[in-house]
């Protein structure tokens, strides 16, 4: 029996003026998990799209071995029928079909001639209990919260046979709950010898998860360690190629004690007659990093998506901004009032992926660049450039289009869209997810300098250790309310979860 389940051998990738693979060579053991780290761009998803067939044979140098034979694949399908199942951070599921359908839309049992829905829902039923996901298989996907379809996107890939798994940032939507039951998925899978490659920016799980790590940094191999001879430090300063003295660069600062955002008494009943929010209060200060936390579901980004126009229903309370009480019923209110709203799914609701990065840029503040009802070309490149200067954006020129870009180059584009209205309060959703490290750290200190001009900044976080780290306050919610409140000095894990648990009420 071969030791290897994987060799990939001098791989060599290009596309038209970039070497995104250059002589890269990855191992991997049977029944291991084997995390491959790198920031965007390094090269990850590249070679996993030539393993996986995307790039077929012949379209990139060097060769493949699986159980230590040679192998070509010529198609997605070749690839999955050798063993080899992906997970991609983008999302593959059809919103208007059921979960069910989704789980088996490629399966023998959705060609029969005639479709017996009774086995579907029932197979489908096994497979939402096995990763521990309690939702009726007969749910529309496009109802489900963006983490519970990650779920499911999970569960479709085990419904097939696999020996080589691969997950390519499978948490990035996940909370810490969701986060803990896909681990022990992991682990059990890999006790049955599955051989898993993990894809992820999530240092603390690399270190929880992985046996071996392999970084790549600029389409090249850095090296595999085995886990117990490395640290998050450790794996960071390879993927960066320097150290970073701190993952959260929080700047200790005093707290103005200007109000810039009031909200009392706060309520909202959507158009199904669900209540979302009940009666949230709560202060925002000017040049104040505000955390929001709490587990999927708690009501966090509808509060923040309602306060800004963007939720329909029945809504109760007042909002003042800027000491002004606000009467704000749509986004463009909204934008006017002085409030700026960064999405969690930047893809869909942020950005425009097949325009460019200066047309992105201006989006939300079209009348900053027009001249009698025209917009202005030369002075639209011209704040494009200054505020995707100002984010360090790394792009080949401000034409380029920003599905082209790598996440976190996405998200800069995407604040300097908001930064371009010069917002009083600007609210952050998952500002980091799918983000590697170094980008992460660069929107840290873009944060840092926002609240020194004074701009309320709310951040929204499934990420805890983020929460903790940026944030001078945290508030945390449950079930549509906020049940604890806690200063940086005295917020810990334990006493977030408790409140986001709904174990204990802080005040």
């Amino acid at each position: 029996m071969e030791e290897y389940a994987l060799q990939m051998r001098g791989i060599t990738k290009e596309f038209p003026g970039v070497k995104a693979l250059d002589n890269v060579t990855f191992s991997v053991r049977k029944g291991e998990i084997h995390a491959l780290c790198g920031e965007n761009g390094a090269g990850k998803s590249t070679l996993m799209k030539v393993l996986s067939g995307v790039y077929p044979s012949g379209t990139y140098e060097g060769e493949i071995l699986i159980n230590g034979q040679k192998v070509e694949f010529k198609s997605i399908k070749e690839s999955q029928d050798a063993g080899v199942g992906i997970i991609y951070q983008e999302l593959a599921l059809v919103e208007e079909m059921s979960v069910a359908e989704n789980l088996f839309l490629s399966h023998d049992l959705m060609r029969a001639k005639v479709i017996n829905w009774n086995k579907i829902y029932a197979e489908a039923q096994k497979s939402l209990d096995h990763i521990g996901l309690k939702i009726d298989p007969q749910t529309k996907v496009g109802d489900l919260t963006v983490g519970k379809q990650q779920l499911v996107e999970i569960a479709k890939a085990l419904t097939k046979k696999t020996d080589i798994l691969i997950l390519d940032e499978p948490t990035a939507a996940l909370t810490e709950s969701d986060v803990e039951v896909l681990m022990g998925l992991l682990n059990e899978l890999r006790d049955k010898g599955v051989t898993c490659i993990y894809i992820s920016h999530k240092l603390g799980e690399v270190m929880a998860l992985a046996d071996s790590v392999t970084i790549l940094r600029d389409g090249q191999t850095i090296g595999t360690d085995f886990i117990h001879d490395l640290t998050e430090q450790k794996i960071i300063a390879k993927m960066v190629g320097r150290e970073l003295t701190e993952l959260f660069p929080y700047e200790p600062r005093p707290i103005n004690e200007e109000n810039i955002m009031e909200v009392q008494n706060y309520s909202v009943i959507d158009d199904k007659g669900k209540q979302v929010i009940n009666d949230v209060s709560f202060t925002l200060k000017k040049g104040e990093i505000l955390g929001i936390s709490g587990l999927m579901g708690a009501g966090r980004s509808e509060l923040f998506i309602s306060l800004f126009g963007g939720l329909k229903g029945k809504i109760s309370g007042y909002v003042k901004i800027a000491g002004k009480e606000t009467y704000i019923k749509t986004p463009a209110d909204a934008i006017k009032e002085g409030l700026a709203y960064v999405s969690e799914d930047r893809k869909r609701y942020g950005l425009v992926l097949g325009m460019d990065i200066t047309k992105n840029t201006t989006l939300a503040a079209l009348n900053k660049v027009m001249k009698l009802k025209v917009i202005d070309n030369a002075l639209e490149v011209k704040h494009a450039a200054e505020l995707t200067g100002k984010m360090k954006l790394k792009a080949p020129n401000l034409e380029a289009k920003v599905g082209q870009l790598s996440g976190g180059n996405q998200q800069k584009v995407v604040l300097s869209k908001w930064l371009m209205t010069n917002p009083k309060v600007l609210i952050l959703d998952e500002p980091t997810r799918g983000i590697d490290v170094g980008a992460k750290y660069e929107i840290y200190k873009i944060i840092n300098e926002l609240v020194k001009e004074g701009v309320g900044i709310v951040i929204i976080s499934s990420e805890l250790p983020e929460v903790l780290g940026m944030s001078d306050r945290v508030l945390v919610m449950a079930e549509g309310t906020i049940t604890g409140e806690f200063l940086r000095a005295e917020a810990t894990q334990e006493k977030i979860m408790m409140c986001a648990t709904g174990g204990n009420k802080h005040e």
